[in-house]
């Protein structure tokens, strides 16, 4: 039997974090698993990390890293990629919304052999109808470029040793964990849980910053919306002959329309995916900017381990 990290991104999550060790830690003991609980507070304002602090104190397999500011989850994710010791390593949600005993389920596929257990929502749980439409769409967009189905994933998984090792080797500073598990390969099945609903505080996502979390994703991970650049600027060249063979026609036939109301939207038009497109352009010239900077993906100001 081997020894399972539980990585636990947390951010203000003072509410949760003491029911939630105790939770986890009372799952997996009942189980005979031997375990490590790993919370890693993504630049916490509140007592997040003081707790994680008490309770590692009282429980060796217990322990927290603290971030100098909010690095967001992507980064907490791989910090606790790196710190983690054991010769499996989950990721797991604090507010428990991803089920604890389906960590039970995840392991014992591991131990027949499997080196990436991918958690599947069979149910979302309540949730905003118009964030609802918008994941289904972020998603379904991913989920074709990748040819996996990304709709009903989340960062609820399981992964072996030898794929953590190859996720670090990474270089890039943006990454998409939930993507990445897909795109390394290995071994892999899933299993499926119900999302449950959160036992206290409030979500820290607000839509906006879903959907700069999505754009992020979406840009590190692929350059599907450069290509699409491309194919708009196609669209636009073949309504543009078809449009000019048209004015030339009504033209020769002397029914051409008069005024400037066919020019004005013309330029409206062109000039909107125009500046979409270099809006486009000059995100990836900043992504890119960001990597070549080579600044780390996170800064640790304080662990558990510190005396």
């Amino acid at each position: 039997m081997g020894k399972m990290t539980v990585i636990i991104p947390s951010f203000n999550e003072e509410d949760n974090i003491e029911n939630t060790a105790k939770v986890i830690g009372e799952t997996l003991s009942d189980a005979g698993i031997e375990y490590n609980l790993l919370f890693v507070s993504d630049g916490s304002t509140d007592k997040t990390f003081d707790i994680v602090e008490s309770l590692s104190k009282a429980d060796k397999r217990i322990g927290g890293i603290q971030f100098s500011r909010n690095f967001g989850k992507e980064a907490a994710i791989f910090a606790g990629l790196e710190y983690a010791k054991g010769d499996c390593v989950a990721v797991i949600d604090c507010d428990l919304q991803h089920p604890p005993a389906t960590l039970i389920e995840m392991y014992k596929l591991w131990e027949e052999g499997y080196e990436v257990i991918e958690g599947i929502k069979s149910k979302r749980g309540k949730e905003n109808p118009f964030y609802k439409m918008f994941s289904a769409i972020f998603y379904g967009i991913m989920s074709s470029l990748m040819k996996m189905d990304l709709n009903k994933t989340s960062d609820f998984k399981l992964l072996d040793r030898k794929v953590v090792e190859a996720l670090l080797e990474l270089p890039e500073r943006n990454t998409f964990f939930r993507a990445l598990s897909f795109w390394a390969g290995f071994k892999s099945t899933s299993v499926t849980f119900d999302v449950a609903e959160r036992k206290a505080g409030k979500s820290k996502w607000s839509f906006s910053g879903l959907v700069a979390y999505a754009i992020s994703n979406t840009t590190s991970f692929t350059t599907a919306p450069l290509k699409a650049v491309f194919v708009l600027g196609v669209l636009l060249m073949i309504f543009s002959l078809v449009l000019g063979v048209q004015t030339l026609v009504n033209y020769f036939i002397g029914v051409a329309a008069d005024g400037f109301t066919t020019v004005i939207l013309l330029l409206l038009i062109i000039g909107g995916c125009i500046m979409v497109s270099l809006g486009i352009m000059g995100h990836y010239l900043a992504r890119i900017y960001e990597e070549v900077k080579g600044r780390p993906r996170y800064i640790v100001s304080k662990t558990t381990d510190e005396e």
